[in-house]
């Protein structure tokens, strides 16, 4: 029998899409951690730039997975779909790692047993410039469904692990954020759908507590009051009228 592969304590998974002018930095940022018990995993979305060809460069440091292009989540799911490890560790293909960000979080859920998730604080660069997070901004932590539902490109996900699971925060920025730059996930359009979507399907889940109720319906008339004003001033007179009559 040949040797037994041994299991890795994290998975990092890394999705990417036509992201060939920024890739190789997130990758370098992974396999520069201080500490070695990882697998890092890349998903290629069905990218048509030279991403593949960064990829592929990596060789053996990195397990190569790819798919014809079905978004994000869907990146990420064939990453955890084919990951070893006991931990997941989700990094945006546009962003950066410090050093010390996978030690500082085993270390954290290993001292911290009753955490199941746990997140870091960031530093935030918009076009090569760091910009000073505001207060609204700021993260929190525990069951951080009650206070703030949060708003992010894998919202469904955040939804459902917050609204069970209270999520730690270490207080220490671990990841750089870059934002400002055309392809940025967040400013795709139809989000604001995709979101509003995302908190009918958990209120019709019938898993949330009655306080959960209230908060998820209070953000979902927020979202969809915008939502159909934006479609009422681009003359999409039917969808706003949806949007508008969505919880009535």
């Amino acid at each position: 029998m040949g040797k037994k592969e041994k299991i890795p304590l994290v998975s990092v998974i890394i999705p990417t899409y036509n992201r060939g002018w920024i890739i190789q930095e997130a990758i370098d940022s992974v396999l520069a951690q201080d500490f070695s018990d990882f697998e890092l995993i890349v998903v290629d979305d069905g990218s048509t730039d030279n991403t593949l060809d960064i990829i592929r460069s990596y060789s053996e440091d990195i397990i190569f997975l790819r798919q014809p292009n079905k978004g994000v989540s869907a990146a990420r799911n064939q990453g955890i779909t084919s990951s070893a490890g006991h931990l997941i560790a989700f990094l945006d293909s546009d962003d950066l790692w410090f050093p010390e960000k996978l030690t500082i979080q085993v270390d954290f859920l290993h001292s911290h047993p009753d955490a199941f998730i746990c997140q870091s604080e960031e530093i935030w660069i918009r076009n090569g410039v760091r910009v000073n997070p505001k207060k609204r901004h700021k993260k929190p932590s525990g069951m951080i469904f009650e206070p703030s539902l949060p708003a992010c490109e894998d919202y469904d996900l955040w939804l459902r692990v917050s609204s069970r699971y209270p999520i730690a925060l270490i207080d220490t920025p671990l990841v750089i954020k870059r934002g400002g730059h055309q392809d940025q996930l967040s400013r795709a359009p139809g989000l604001d759908k995709f979101r509003i979507q995302a908190i009918k399907k958990l209120l019709d889940s019938n898993l949330l507590s009655m306080e959960q109720q209230g908060h998820a319906v209070k953000a979902l008339k927020e979202k969809c009051a915008i939502y159909a004003s934006g479609c009422l001033k681009r003359s999409r007179l039917d969808e706003a009228e949806y949007y508008t009559n969505l919880l009535k």
